[in-house]
């Protein structure tokens, strides 16, 4: 089900345009939207409060800090209880090294993405702590040999 985003054109220009850069200046953002820096600051104060605009980061160079190893790991689960589904929830919300998590349909319950240094640490990780995990009981890895696509930004 797709909720309708309530947002004029206005906004959806300002949305845009702080996905690609959310570094810019008021003055600059309201510039290139097309509004008056007082208005665009009122947008965005209400675009935050509307839930709309979350956090505001700084995306990094995994390769360049060192975490150039991207996992896609599949994990199943021993149980599906809502107990032993909210612990493994909360091990992986508390492990840095997995950067997303989705409960999946199918054949597998979850998919990770990890994000490590080399083949050794994504082997600590797996070995020592997912596999080691209670509630898992299994998980296949599946090593990305190159990154072709990467975006954080939505299509509004």
């Amino acid at each position: 089900m797709e909720v309708s985003l309530q947002v004029d054109e206005t906004d959806r220009r300002l949305l845009r345009a702080l996905q690609s850069d959310a570094g810019l200046s008021q003055a600059a953002l309201a510039d290139l939207v097309g509004i008056s820096p007082a208005s665009c600051w009122r947008r965005i104060q209400a675009l935050e409060a509307r839930g709309i605009l979350l956090n505001t980061v700084r995306l990094l160079d995994a390769a360049r800090v060192g975490r150039g190893v991207n996992v896609l790991c599949h994990v199943r689960m021993n149980s599906h209880a809502p107990e032993s589904r909210g612990a493994f929830e909360r091990f992986v919300a508390d492990r840095p090294e997995v950067m997303e998590c989705y409960s999946m349909s199918g054949e597998w319950d979850y998919l990770l993405r990890v994000v490590v240094a080399d083949v050794a640490g994504y082997e600590r990780f797996l070995m020592r702590d997912l596999l080691a995990h209670p509630r898992v009981a299994t998980a296949s890895s599946h090593f990305a040999l190159g990154q072709v696509k990467y975006t954080t930004a939505l299509p509004i």
